[in-house]
């Protein structure tokens, strides 16, 4: 089983100069709940995982560190 990369989600949100209440509120989550999702004190559910990818417009793959790639296959 594969390991979500956090450090890589926190640089993404912080490469665009977000805070987590704003990427929790794009995700329709809690700040609470997106905090325990970066810090690793819970598990990203698959659909936000998606969510994830779908909104850094990156590839699942990247967000779980099997790939370095970060654009998505066309």
């Amino acid at each position: 089983m594969f390991e979500i990369n956090l450090r890589r989600i926190r640089d993404l949100r912080e490469d665009m100069d977000l805070k987590q209440r704003d990427l929790a509120k794009a995700l329709n989550i809690s700040q609470r709940a997106y905090s325990h999702y970066e810090n690793g004190t819970r598990k990203i559910p698959l659909d936000i995982l998606v969510a994830l990818a779908d909104y850094y417009n990156c590839s699942v793959d990247y967000l779980l560190g099997r790939t370095k790639k970060k654009d998505v296959n066309k």
